[in-house]
């Protein structure tokens, strides 16, 4: 696999100087009272809010220091994430104290994407974006969902939401579409194959995870780096008030631009469709489903790129190990919330092949939830897909070996998901 296991050269001789300068003193600091100063400082602001519990936190913080053997720049990378996620809470908590209408909303109805890594919820995403009628979370936005200029859209909260201010969102001013932008750049020099399997561009959707990211509470860190009790302590914890917290910024976002039905997107979703409605509301899930034979080596391949831009001991089995076992638990959990009582009426199952080979019949179905699919929608999509043919950036190569697993291991994880795809459709794999 083409750049599958090799940094750029600048890139490690950077870290090679770097750490080489450590007794100088120059080691990032991963400390929770450190990322506290910086966020305050650069805020101007102190209120996490009430409802901001530290623990998750402290739990990923002692996990990335003692376990993710983080190389200079990736420290450097997540001292400014969490120290950018810090600062989006305070931003946030001083929008809803000044503006307690906000949280007084009920969220839209809601479409959530909850299939499995690489099985086409990025492409489905970017269809669905394509409707005026709703509301997606961009690259730009998700990375920071409240504004860092909190005077920019401060009229808009002044008289509450309306669709008028859509055609002026986001500000021509705005910082965040530029730090979104450097991002994207950034990103492509560290980690050139990337592309390959996941196109990023500033202005189309992302993952809305990065939302919970806000509480410290997602499955995140483990895709960018080694942290196996943070990921364990994790998977046991009750993560409501991540969910709880994310709805708050949701309200946020369609309070300062509106639409119908918002359109969410991530893996970690499959975990917990039962914490999505009780905080959500009105939702049904559009569930992806793809050969696992294809799509996990094609998930573990970039989580190996996530993690190269964090650390330059990245053991490939380690991550098929961890991944493999966490797919499955992912799978389980969704199929026992889907066979409870009426909850199989909230899904409609996509598949990946009919969705590269005919989008329209795929995207049919799901619009039969809204009065059919109109030709002027069946259009926008059609010119999308021309836009962003598959592949667009570049093949990307992988495969069961690279990873030392067998077709056997992952049937043996995911028993559960396959007789289920059985059961419904009659085949053993989609």
């Amino acid at each position: 696999m083409e750049n599958f296991r090799q940094s750029p050269i600048w890139f490690r001789f950077l870290n090679k100087v770097w750490k080489g300068t450590y007794p100088l003193g120059t080691e990032i600091r991963l400390d929770k009272d450190d990322l506290f100063r910086r966020a305050r400082k650069v805020t101007g602001l102190q209120d996490m809010g009430r409802d901001f519990n530290v623990e998750p936190l402290e739990r990923l913080l002692k996990s990335a220091n003692e376990e993710a053997n983080l190389h200079p720049i990736g420290r450097f990378i997540t001292r400014e994430r969490f120290v950018s996620l810090l600062s989006i809470r305070l931003r946030a908590e001083y929008f809803f104290k000044k503006y307690p209408q906000i949280l007084q909303q009920e969220l839209y109805p809601a479409w959530i994407i909850v299939g499995l890594q690489r099985t086409g919820t990025t492409k489905l995403q970017r269809l669905l974006a394509e409707d005026p009628e709703h509301r997606v979370v961009p690259s730009w936005e998700v990375i920071n969902p409240v504004p860092i200029d909190l005077q920019l859209y401060e009229r808009r909260f002044a008289v509450g939401p309306s669709h008028h201010f859509a055609s002026v969102y986001p500000d021509r001013n705005d910082k965040r579409i530029a730090i979104a932008n450097t991002s994207v750049k950034a990103l492509k020099f560290m980690s050139p194959g990337f592309f390959a399997i996941h196109p990023i561009n500033a202005m189309q959707p992302e993952e809305d995870i990065l939302m919970l990211d806000v509480s410290f509470m997602s499955t995140t860190p483990e895709a960018m780096m080694h942290v196996p009790s943070y990921a364990g302590w994790l998977e046991s914890a009750d993560q409501s008030e991540a969910y709880a917290y994310m709805a708050k910024l949701l309200k946020f976002m369609q309070w300062i631009n509106p639409a119908k039905r918002w359109v969410l997107k991530t893996p970690h979703h499959l975990e917990f469709p039962g914490l999505i409605e009780k905080h959500f509301g009105e939702v049904h899930f559009l569930w992806p489903h793809r050969n696992l034979h294809e799509s996990v080596p094609s998930f573990l391949s970039m989580v190996t790129y996530n993690r190269m831009i964090f650390s330059d001991r990245v053991d490939v089995r380690q991550v098929a190990d961890h991944w493999v076992r966490k797919i499955g638990y992912m799978l389980d959990q969704a199929i026992d919330y889907r066979l409870h009582g009426a909850n199989t009426n909230k899904f409609t199952d996509i598949f990946y092949k009919n969705l590269l080979t005919d989008s329209a019949a795929e995207m049919g179905k799901i619009y039969q939830l809204n009065g059919g699919l109109t030709p002027l929608l069946a259009e926008r999509f059609r010119l999308h897909e021309l836009e962003h043919p598959h592949q667009k950036h570049g093949v990307h190569q992988y495969s069961l070996a690279d990873f030392g697993l067998t077709e056997t291991e992952i049937n043996r994880n995911t028993a559960n998901y396959t007789q289920f795809i059985s059961k419904q459709y009659g085949r053993s794999q989609t």
